[in-house]
């Protein structure tokens, strides 16, 4: 089976989930975003630790800001080492669905823990497609 991973890129965070056997999706650590190169240096190596094949990357369609943002995030992409196949699915409310299923349950919004959930929610929405 194809190891899969996915991406939620932002500004100061980046969400991070795979795939485990059986098709159940969980949310990783995110990585801190300091600058584009760190940043995707730490995704470089989340990719290779967990032997990733497939990366499905969270893109917004709709909306006034869709073609700046996925500009920014397919530049991102080039900047990966990875060297498997680069899937783009439609991220559109995943952070709003997020915060809906964490609130009560975070207290502080700047772990990164809803990135992470926002990152499980773009996979679950790739593999039923």
């Amino acid at each position: 089976m194809k190891k899969l991973a996915s991406i939620d890129v932002g500004l100061k965070r980046i969400g991070v989930a795979i795939c485990l056997e059986g098709g159940i999706v969980v949310p990783q650590t995110a990585i801190f975003r300091k600058n584009r190169d760190q940043a995707s240096r730490d995704v470089d190596l989340f990719l290779k630790e967990w032997k990733i094949d497939i990366l499905v990357v969270g893109v917004p369609k709709g909306g006034s800001s869709e073609e700046g943002m996925t500009r920014g995030i397919e530049y991102f992409v080039s900047l990966l080492k990875f060297n498997g196949r680069v899937e783009y699915q439609d991220e559109y409310g995943s952070s709003l669905e997020a915060k809906e299923i964490m609130k009560g349950v975070i207290k502080q919004k700047k772990d990164g823990k809803i990135d992470s959930m926002a990152a499980k929610i773009i996979l679950d929405r790739w593999l039923v497609r």
